[in-house]
């Protein structure tokens, strides 16, 4: 994978993941972050609750890790690299986040056609 997609994928994580856990955690705390990946820094300012940063580090190193350089969807993938659990977590926490984000874009569309 290159490491602009590795940008796109972890800038991804991230939006999903504090969108998540703002709207369902309290105790969040900032935390900056730097990623390594093929010789490149990648520099995150994290705003989680200690339970989504653990699960957001995980995704991260999962992603680090990936041995496919066309990078597949992780649940199309034909070498799963998360663990069932974790996996399940993620995945519930993707498709609150894509919902939400949809549905407020779709908000903003309809107040622009009224206003």
């Amino acid at each position: 994978m290159t490491s602009e997609k590795f940008e796109i994928e972890i800038n991804t994580l991230k939006s999903f993941f504090e969108l998540y856990c703002k709207d369902k955690h309290e105790n969040l705390e900032n935390k900056n972050l730097t990623l390594k990946y093929k010789e490149k820094d990648f520099k995150l300012n994290l705003c989680l609750c200690p339970e989504c940063s653990d699960a957001i580090n995980y995704s991260f190193e999962r992603l680090q890790n990936c041995p496919h350089e066309i990078k597949p969807r992780c649940r199309t993938c034909p070498t799963p690299c998360y663990e069932k659990p974790r996996w399940k977590n993620a995945a519930k926490v993707m498709i609150y986040s894509a919902m939400k984000l949809s549905l407020s874009k779709m908000k903003s569309r309809v107040k622009s056609i009224f206003s």
